[in-house]
């Protein structure tokens, strides 16, 4: 099989020639086009997030020697979240590659964040199938790079942390609000406000609630740490 431009295009821009081309198209394959001649990437991400975990792991490991599992789990999970998936997939411009069905299409598939972080993961096990480990390692550390370096200042949660913020000052934990959604139905816009019980409250805009109520949670607990150090 031969791989068409965009997709050699991508091979490149991911930093590995497929021995086999088929499991770079089975990748980026989504269920809503798929069918028995045309087998989509839900194996694959269940595979993939398997091997990212892995180096993952051992790459905080190797980084921090004396680090013990109470801190290593929020550095491992902010790394390996579907969120920070997605992330590393706009980077590559996995979206402009992916196979969807048309209604999937017409709904913004290529930019949601679930479908992106799961075609992301479904990548890294083509690239395990097709040559092995280290080679999966390799692309993933190369991609990773500047998180693993930076995962304690991304470690944390914010609604998590400003949970626990709350907490720890005899608060109930925040309350979060939807106060609108905005734009077509491919590409939504969510307004959600947070609010502590003492008062304080921020709102937010994004693509998807659960984003818009981290992106507040975050723009609050800067706020109040802030405020009390």
């Amino acid at each position: 099989m031969k791989l068409s431009a965009d997709l050699l295009a991508f091979q490149g821009r991911l930093g590995h020639n497929f021995r086999t081309p088929e499991l770079l198209v089975r990748a980026v394959t989504h269920a809503s086009i798929s069918s028995s001649t045309r087998p989509d990437n839900q194996r694959l991400e269940f595979l993939g997030d398997r091997v990212l975990g892995l180096v993952m792991a051992e790459a905080l490991l190797a980084a921090d020697e004396q680090a013990a599992e109470g801190l290593l789990a929020p550095r491992f999970n902010a790394l390996v979240r579907k969120e920070t998936c997605a992330d590393i997939a706009r980077a590559l411009s996995l979206g402009e590659v992916l196979k969807l069905g048309r209604s999937e299409m017409m709904s913004g598939g290529r930019r949601k964040e679930a479908l992106l972080g799961d075609a992301m993961e479904a990548v890294i096990a083509a690239v395990y199938l097709d040559a092995g480990f280290a080679a999966a390692r390799d692309v993933v550390l190369r991609l990773w790079q500047d998180r693993i370096t930076g995962v304690e200042i991304d470690a944390r949660d914010p609604k998590t942390a400003l949970q626990e913020w709350a907490q720890a000052r005899a608060q109930t934990p925040p309350t979060y609000t939807a106060l609108g959604r905005e734009g077509p139905d491919h590409q939504p816009v969510f307004t959600v406000e947070v609010r502590l019980a003492s008062g304080e409250a921020e709102t937010a805009k994004a693509g998807t609630k659960r984003a818009a109520e981290q992106a507040a949670a975050k723009a609050l607990l800067a706020r109040m740490e802030g405020r009390h150090g």
